[in-house]
C-alpha cells in the first residue's frame, strides 16, 4: 500500500498547498454568484421595476433610435423583452470594448442607465472565472485549480479509506481530531463538489474548446453547431448549444432600396420593426422573457432566443424551453428555429449543468445546496490546513515525504489517464515530477 499511498499522498498535498487561495477565492465568488439574482432585485429595484419621469408612450423602435442618438459610438447588441415585473433591457456596446444596460419602463421610456462591468452579477462572474484579471494565462489557471480539484477528490477518497482517518482511537491529539473532520468533510461533499467542477468546465479555456469540438465531431453525442468557443460578444445571451450555429440568411427584397449596412442594421429600408419580431416570436409560441439580436448586416437576420444560462436576472428560463430562432429581416419570416429537443446529447446535459453549476436549475432548493456544498467544502480545507500545521515540525514545510524505490505502475497508468482526460493537469504533472526529481537528487547528495 505505502508504494501507491506515499507519493499519493505527497501529491494530495501540494495539489492543496498551492491551489487553496485559488479554491477559497472561486468558492467564495460561487457563494456569492449563487444569490446574484435575489441581490439584484434588491440593490437595482429602481433599474428593474420603476417607471420613468418622462411620461408619454413610444414604440419600442423609437426607443432604441432615441437611445443611438444619446450614447453616440455606442451600437446596439441586443434587447432583452422581459416578462413582469422586469423592465426590459437594451444592451449597448462599444468599440473599446466597455457595454451599458439601458432599462426602458412599459412605455418604452428610459429609467436608467448601467455600466455592464460593474453589475454585481459581472463582478462576481469575472472574479469566479478569470479573478476579474482575464487573459489566457488567468483563465488557464483557474482551469487547473478545477482539475486538480478533480485529482485531489480522487485521491482523498483513496486514501481516506487507506488511512485510519477514519477509525476512532484512544488518542485525543488536535491533530487527529482535525485529520478526522477533513476526511468526514471531504468525503461528505466529494460527488457534489466532482458534478460542480464538472458542470462548470464547458466555459473553461481549454477543456471547453475540447468539449465543443468533440461535440462538433461526433453529433450523435454532442450537436454539430456547438462550436469551441465560450460567448465573448454579442450573442453572449444565447442557450450554450446554439451560440456558434451558423445563422441562416435573409432573402433581400430584390426591389427594395439598401443603402449599406453598420455594426448592428437598424431601421434599414424595407426592415421589419422589432416590435413586428416580437408579435412574430410570440405567433410562434416563444414567450417572454427572450433576447433579440439585430441583423449584422443587409443578409442577417434577427435572432430570438431563450436561455437556460444568460447570466441576466429575471432573463434565465427552464433548459427544456430552450430555443433560438432565425426570422427574416424583411419579410419576419421565421426561417429557423432550435429547440431544447433537437440538441445532442452534450447539449441537453450542458444546458442543464450550467444552471445546476450556478445554482438556479430548480430554484432556491438548489441555491441552498450549493451553499451547503460550498461551505462544507471550506470546511474541509480549513480542518485540512489546521491538520498540517498540526503535524509539521517547527521550521519545516511539513510536506509527506517523498517514496524510495521506484513509483508503482498503476500509480503512473492513473495519472497519464487523467492527463489525457485534462490536459492541462496533464502538463503541470510534468513541472511536477520535474520538481520531484530535483528535491530527490538534492537530497541524496546529503546521504
Amino acid at each position: 500500500m505505502n508504494k501507491i499511498f506515499n507519493p499519493l499522498r505527497r501529491l494530495h498535498f501540494y495539489a492543496a498547498f498551492f491551489i487553496t487561495p485559488l479554491l477559497l477565492t472561486l468558492s467564495l465568488t460561487g457563494i456569492g454568484y449563487l444569490f446574484y439574482t435575489n441581490v439584484e432585485n434588491n440593490i437595482y429595484h429602481h433599474e428593474f421595476f420603476s417607471d420613468s419621469d418622462t411620461k408619454g408612450h413610444q414604440s419600442l423602435d423609437d426607443a432604441v433610435q432615441e437611445i443611438k442618438e444619446v450614447y453616440k459610438g455606442y451600437e446596439i447588441q441586443k434587447i432583452s423583452i422581459m416578462d413582469e415585473p422586469y423592465n426590459n433591457r437594451v444592451t449597448i456596446g462599444n468599440d473599446d470594448g466597455e457595454s451599458r444596460y439601458i432599462f426602458l419602463d412599459e412605455h418604452n421610456q428610459r429609467v436608467a442607465n448601467q455600466n455592464a462591468q460593474y453589475t454585481y452579477a459581472n463582478v462576481l462572474r469575472e472574479t469566479h472565472s478569470s479573478l476579474m484579471v482575464g487573459g489566457s494565462f488567468v483563465n488557464y489557471l483557474v482551469e487547473l485549480a478545477a482539475c486538480w480539484t478533480i485529482f485531489m477528490i480522487i485521491s482523498g477518497v483513496y486514501l481516506t479509506f487507506k488511512s485510519k482517518a477514519l477509525k476512532k482511537t484512544n488518542k485525543k491529539t488536535s491533530f487527529l481530531f482535525n485529520r478526522r473532520v477533513h476526511a468526514i468533510l471531504g468525503l461528505i461533499i466529494a460527488i457534489p463538489i466532482f458534478v460542480i467542477v464538472l458542470t462548470g468546465l464547458p466555459w473553461s479555456a481549454f477543456m471547453g474548446k475540447q468539449i465543443n469540438q468533440f461535440a462538433e465531431d461526433h453529433p450523435k453525442l454532442g450537436y454539430s453547431a456547438l462550436k469551441s468557443n465560450p460567448p465573448q460578444s454579442e450573442d453572449n445571451e444565447l442557450p450554450w448549444a446554439t451560440r456558434n450555429k451558423e445563422k441562416p440568411t435573409s432573402k433581400k427584397d430584390p426591389h427594395a432600396e439598401h443603402h449599406g449596412a453598420s455594426n448592428s442594421l437598424i431601421g434599414a429600408e424595407g426592415q421589419q420593426s422589432i416590435e413586428n419580431i416580437i408579435v412574430q416570436a410570440e405567433n410562434k409560441n416563444i414567450k417572454k422573457p427572450f433576447s433579440i439580436v439585430y441583423p449584422a448586416d443587409d443578409k442577417g437576420v434577427f435572432t430570438v432566443s431563450k436561455s437556460s444560462n444568460t447570466g441576466v436576472t429575471g432573463l434565465d428560463v427552464a433548459p427544456k424551453e430552450e430555443t433560438t430562432a432565425y426570422f427574416d429581416q424583411y419579410s419576419g419570416k421565421l426561417l429557423d428555429q432550435v429547440d431544447y429537443e433537437d440538441y445532442g446529447i452534450v447539449g441537453k446535459w450542458f444546458s442543464f449543468g450550467i444552471p445546476l453549476h450556478e445554482g438556479h436549475l430548480f430554484g432556491t432548493a438548489n441555491k441552498v445546496i450549493n451553499l451547503l456544498v460550498c461551505l462544507t467544502f471550506i470546511g474541509g480545507i480549513v480542518f485540512g490546513f489546521l491538520s498540517w500545521m498540526r503535524r509539521k515540525n517547527a521550521g519545516s514545510f511539513g510536506a509527506p515525504p517523498q517514496m524510495k524505490g521506484r513509483v508503482p505502475i498503476g500509480l503512473i497508468a492513473f495519472l497519464i489517464v487523467l492527463g489525457i482526460i485534462m490536459p492541462l493537469f496533464g502538463a503541470s504533472l510534468i513541472i511536477v515530477a520535474i520538481v520531484e526529481y530535483f528535491i530527490w537528487r538534492k537530497n541524496k547528495k546529503k546521504v
